[in-house]
């Protein structure tokens, strides 16, 4: 079995849709603060602009952890 983090940080873009942005192997020690300087450099700096629309408001954030096991499957 695999177990893998991911950070999910959720954005308003300028026509109100949520944009996802994903980081796989969020470090261990990540805070709060941490996450919330970098989505707001994200979007003062404008990094990113999905679907060629700016990203105007940090929403929410969250680390998921998802646990797989692969079967190989011989038929």
């Amino acid at each position: 079995m695999e177990t893998a983090l991911k950070l999910i940080m959720t954005f308003k873009s300028q026509g109100d849709k949520a944009i996802n942005l994903t980081i796989d192997d969020p470090k261990d020690d990540l805070t709060e603060s941490e996450i919330i300087d970098a989505m707001n450099l994200i979007i003062e700096k404008n990094i990113f602009a999905p679907y060629n629309v700016d990203l105007k408001e940090a929403v929410k954030a969250k680390v998921v952890q998802t646990d797989t096991t692969e079967f190989d499957l011989k038929l």
